[in-house]
């Protein structure tokens, strides 16, 4: 009695039904040419039981029947549900029943079930167990596949009344086994090619407006027949029966009309597997497009709209990127990992969000995981899910389960140092092979993600680079040791990351980047953006805000630490400009329509109207 034991989809019901053709076209042995197959519906057989001993009542005559005819072999799909089926308080449920039939070879059974339901199931009953041979089921190749596809490929052109290409039936092999990782073959490439399908034949079908008059006649006709019939008038109902039937059969021969003029639908081809998965994963698998072409190309112009300086980071994203959609990249590896370092507020934050905002069109986007939250050894499970026997085990992990919904995104790991280190074990087999199996035995797939890590290690470094250097771009431009000394920095912070990183992490990461500490013509640009989406709210209101460039100077150099970057600016633009704007506009000399003025006077920042 063979058990078919398999992942869903990989075709344990098909080699059952494989088996049924065989015995019909007798290709099969001598003693199995009189053998006939039948598939047992468990649930048919427990429906409309209401009295004890029914269910077990229909099972004895199912096995007495089987028994007396000697050549029937029985197939029970989902063969788990015998165990426990139709047993009530005191009763005996189905597979006790066959126990004693099965031990004695009156008959012949072969199952089907997934191995999660049999090690559940049917080996905690080693009596059940041992009536049965395990037959392992593997999904199987992308080879196999195709060859299934190809089998199938004529029922649904049939079904679909369309054409299917060989490209659209290899696309669907590879992209499903590429990009869908929860599902099996040839299951999930079964789907893809049935859903192509009817979305080509949707796009060129159109409801006819003959037909859908006729139908709202039929309708129309079926209420009045029924009033008639309340009224007792059945001449009249027999007449009305009699015009809906020729609506009927007008309706059918439109129907039969338009079959047979629909048959030029165009064939499936790849593109319409690509645009499914798509669909189905968020991941742009399809043709890169022209517009697309010259966006990727001009990335760093993208990234450099919310990123101020910092070309070597920008550039080895960008790259990072466009190696990605083009799809030269290491299928098995996340399209780019990287480490930012760099003191604080020159920018590591915010170029992940411009990257997601260049690749999703949206800032939130970002998958963003505050590593301060993990400073103790028992955090990893947040971020996998809790073992088996813990409280949450079911809800999964913050990590796994955000990328789960959300396969094509940037993971931003924010502040990586300060996590314990039992997290970046976990992040080892992520930077490798792009993946991390969660506590619930689900593997995760982060071939589609870009990660981001940021640190502070060795800011200090960096700052006191920056503060020696001195604030203005002149000075730094004059200091012919200046990349000298970035670089002597640069070497300073490495060495720093190298003890605290261990060598099998850092190797691990794509690019690690050191962020330049920003000067004050950089700081003048952040000083002229942040003042922009200031005016942006303030003309809701209907003020519009004018700022002179010595304004903007005198704010840069308020608003410039080397130590802290450009987050002081926010404050000096909060407390000189905010807080100034505010108050005018509550003693009304500040009014919707109005323009203020940012000017200096006596170096200090004054708005005016």
């Amino acid at each position: 009695n063979p058990c078919l034991i398999g992942e869903p989809g990989v075709g344990k019901t098909a080699i059952a039904e494989g088996l049924a053709r065989k015995i019909v076209m007798g290709d099969v042995p001598d003693e199995m040419l009189d053998k006939r197959l039948l598939s047992l519906d468990l649930s048919g057989m427990v429906a409309g039981t209401k009295y004890r001993g029914e269910f077990e009542e229909r099972i004895k005559k199912l096995l007495e029947e089987v028994r007396k005819s000697g050549n029937v072999i029985l197939f029970i799909d989902e063969l788990h549900t015998i165990v426990g089926a139709g047993s009530a308080e005191g009763a005996v449920d189905a597979a006790n029943i066959i126990k004693p039939a099965l031990g004695r070879g009156e008959i012949q059974v072969i199952g089907a079930t997934t191995l999660n339901e049999y090690r559940k199931y049917i080996e905690k009953d080693a009596a059940l167990e041992r009536r049965f041979q395990p037959v392992q089921v593997g999904e199987p190749s992308q080879e196999a596949s195709l060859e299934i596809l190809k089998g199938l490929r004529e029922k649904y052109e049939k079904h679909h009344s369309l054409q299917i290409t060989d490209e659209a039936l290899e696309a669907a092999v590879k992209l499903s086994a590429r990009y869908i990782n929860d599902r099996f073959l040839p299951d999930k490439a079964i789907d893809l090619m049935d859903e192509a399908a009817s979305r080509v034949r949707m796009e060129t079908e159109e409801i006819s407006p003959e037909l859908k008059s006729l139908e709202e006649k039929i309708a129309a006709l079926a209420k009045d027949k029924e009033a008639a019939i309340e009224k007792q008038d059945y001449e009249t109902a027999a007449k009305l029966r009699d015009i809906e039937k020729d609506y009927q059969e007008q309706v059918e021969m439109e129907r039969e009309k338009r079959r047979k003029n629909n048959t030029q639908h165009r064939p499936v081809n790849a593109d319409d597997i690509a645009a499914v998965v798509a669909g189905w994963t968020g991941i742009p698998v399809t043709r890169l497009t022209e517009d697309e072409g010259t966006r990727l190309l001009h990335m760093e112009d993208t990234l450099h709209e919310r990123v101020v300086g910092q070309d070597e980071a920008v550039k080895a994203v960008a790259r990072a990127i466009r190696r990605g959609r083009v799809g030269l990249k290491d299928p098995k590896r996340p399209i780019g990992s990287f480490l930012f370092l760099g003191p604080t507020g020159v920018g590591k934050t915010e170029l992940c969000k411009s990257l997601a905002e260049a690749m999703f069109g949206d800032e939130n986007a970002m998958i963003r995981i505050d590593m301060s939250e993990y400073m103790e050894r028992h955090t990893v499970s947040r971020l996998i899910g809790s073992p088996p026997g813990y409280v949450g085990h079911e809800e999964g992990g913050q990590l796994t389960e955000k990328v789960r919904r959300k396969p094509y995104s940037v993971v931003l790991f924010d502040e990586i140092e300060k996590a314990h280190e039992d997290v970046w074990n976990i992040l080892l087999q992520l930077l490798d092979d792009g993946r991390i199996t969660d506590s619930q035995g689900r593997t995760v797939d982060f071939k589609n993600t870009v990660i981001v890590m940021t640190s502070n290690i060795g800011a200090r470094s960096l700052t006191a680079m920056g503060s020696k250097l001195g604030f203005s771009a002149e000075e730094r431009d004059s200091d012919p040791d200046a990349e000298k000394k970035f670089e002597t920095a640069r070497e300073q912070v490495m060495a720093e990351l190298r003890q605290t990183f261990r060598p099998e992490f850092l190797n691990r990461i794509d690019d690690i980047i050191v962020f330049r500490p920003l000067t004050e013509e950089d700081i003048r640009e952040v000083a002229r953006r942040m003042l922009k989406t200031v005016s942006a709210r303030m003309e809701t209101m209907g003020i519009h805000l004018d700022a002179s460039d010595e304004a903007v100077a005198e704010l840069a150099k308020e608003g410039f630490d080397p130590k802290y970057g450009a987050r002081p600016l926010r404050r000096a633009i909060q407390s000189k400009v905010e807080d100034a704007v505010a108050e005018k506009m509550l003693d009304g000399t500040l009014k919707a329509g109005d323009t203020a003025k940012l000017t200096v006077e006596n170096n200090r920042l004054c708005v005016s109207k």
